[in-house]
């Protein structure tokens, strides 16, 4: 399954269902074949992922801390981090918040 976020705002984002689900649950939603985001749950929604990219980046920076206090370096993160994922649904929440649109997906 893929996710096709679409909004009078943007184009469409499209998202694979791995990804798609993740950020859905990161704000608070079942993975859905098909939902709205409205206008007034946006706000909601851009804090959550912001929230969620912080604590990954902050776990990220402890661990690395912990790794070179014990004389070892960590090697490159093997995945896409959540900050590149999620930055472009959060770019399209922001724009669709500011324009007063929804987002929608499997319609």
């Amino acid at each position: 399954m893929l996710y096709k976020f679409k909004s009078k705002v943007a184009g469409d984002l499209i998202m694979t269902a791995p990804v798609g689900d993740r950020i859905m649950a990161l704000v608070g939603r079942e993975p859905a074949a098909q939902g709205i985001f409205l206008p007034d749950q946006m706000p909601a929604a851009i804090a959550a992922l912001e929230h969620a990219v912080a604590d990954e980046e902050r776990a990220r920076r402890t661990a690395e801390a912990d790794a070179a206090a014990e004389g070892h370096t960590m090697p490159p993160p093997k995945e896409v981090s959540l900050r590149q994922r999620a930055w472009p649904f959060i770019e399209l929440l922001k724009l669709a918040h500011a324009a007063g649109k929804d987002i929608v997906w499997g319609v």
